[in-house]
Parts: structure tokens; C-alpha cells; sequence
């Protein structure tokens, strides 16, 4: 799958409410609607990153940084540098996934699976989060809130996301898979809302590269 999203891991503990089963069930809806309505804000979302990825022992293996594009609906810029360079695009339909390094480019199908990855939530659809995920919120002082979003499916590319907002703006990613693995997407530099052409959302490559497609 597609190496750069799937690697932004980060272990953490679920926050649920205590109390009876439907009491919870109203908490996750309720959670679910205070981040559907902040993602949903977003018609525009770009910024640098750092991407610190950790070991099952904590132990940091990696450091990537780069930045990043979203326009609702659908599109999608991931740009990382040296030593791991990458570029990754959605039209809304498909993922072009470009690595320089290899002399490739990987174009996946935008289905369901696919769209469950943690920045695409940047420009997808996030009416329908509680269908998707078990969410839960906290609050950190009167600017800081933080959304925990556990898959509902087993075939999650993974098993928790934390999402940190700060007066509003997404601040952090952290992210956990099966293997324990983690890592940390912190943004900075970050614009709001701000125009964005629809031609930042396209993928130059050289030719020559190979490019292989989904089921080919």
C-alpha cells in the first residue's frame, strides 16, 4: 500500500466514557459530530510536516519531512523529501503514488480501504465518521481538543488515530498499527481555507518511469 501513509504510527490508549453501553454509544456519536464539524470547516488544508516514526520499543527509526495539500472534494497533495522521497496525489477517484528512488509510480483505485487513510480525512467526506470509526473526545483547556478514532473494520491500515486541534486547527496526527509501530505527523506552517488551484493536484513524472497499476 501506499508506504508514506501507512507508516504514520502512533500507539496510545482509548478514552472512552464510563458508564452503561448506550450511554457510551451517545458519547462516540456525540464526539463524531464535534469532528465532522471541524473537518468539515476545511475547504482548504495545507502544511509542513515532520513525520517521526518509532519502533514497537520506542526506539526512533525514521524522520521524514514535507508537506501537504487537501482541497474538498477528493484532492490530495503529500510531497516528503530526501531520504525517503515520495509524492502521492488523489483526483478524488484514484492515488498516484510516485517514488523517484524506485523509478515507479503506483496508481491505486480510491475505494473504500484506501479512503479510510488518516490525511486523506483532510479531503474526503467526514459526514458519516461514526459509520467508520469508535470516536471519543477530550478536552485540554479551553483550546486543545484531542479525537481518538478507533476502525470499526479489521481491514483498517490501522488500529487507532488521535487527532490534536488547537483554536480549531489540526495540529498532530498520531498513529498505531497491528505491529506497534508509531509514529508522529506534527504540522506547522498551516493555512486554512486558503484558494488553492485545482492544478496543484497533479503528478508530473519523467518518462520512462514504470507505472503499475491496481490489480495489474
Amino acid at each position: 500500500m501506499i508506504r508514506t501513509m501507512t507508516g504514520i504510527l502512533f500507539a496510545l490508549a482509548a478514552l472512552w466514557a464510563a458508564g452503561t453501553q448506550a450511554d457510551e454509544l451517545e458519547t462516540t456519536r456525540d464526539a463524531a459530530g464535534q469532528l465532522s464539524s471541524l473537518l468539515g470547516s476545511y475547504e482548504t488544508y495545507q502544511a509542513d510536516f515532520i513525520q517521526i516514526v518509532v519502533n514497537e520499543n520506542g526506539n526512533e527509526v525514521q524522520e521524514t519531512r514535507g508537506s501537504l495539500k487537501a482541497k474538498r472534494p477528493g484532492l490530495f497533495y503529500w510531497e516528503t523529501g530526501a531520504p525517503l522521497s515520495q509524492f502521492i496525489v488523489s483526483d478524488g477517484e484514484t492515488v498516484e503514488v510516485y517514488d523517484p528512488d524506485l523509478e515507479q509510480v503506483t496508481i491505486h483505485s480510491l475505494d473504500e480501504r484506501v479512503q479510510t487513510t488518516p490525511a486523506l480525512l483532510l479531503s474526503g467526506e467526514v459526514g458519516n465518521l461514526n459509520e467508520s470509526y469508535e470516536v471519543s473526545v477530550r478536552e485540554l483547556g479551553e483550546s486543545t481538543r484531542e479525537f481518538t478514532l478507533v476502525p470499526r473494520s479489521a481491514d483498517s491500515l490501522f488500529t487507532s488515530l488521535r487527532l490534536s486541534f488547537y483554536d480549531g486547527e489540526l495540529q498532530e496526527m498520531r498513529m498505531q498499527d497491528s505491529l506497534s509501530q508509531m509514529s508522529i505527523l506534527s504540522f506547522d506552517d498551516i493555512e486554512l481555507n486558503r484558494s488553492i488551484d485545482n492544478s496543484a493536484f497533479r503528478l508530473d513524472y519523467p518518462e520512462g518511469v514504470d507505472v503499475i497499476r491496481d490489480g495489474a
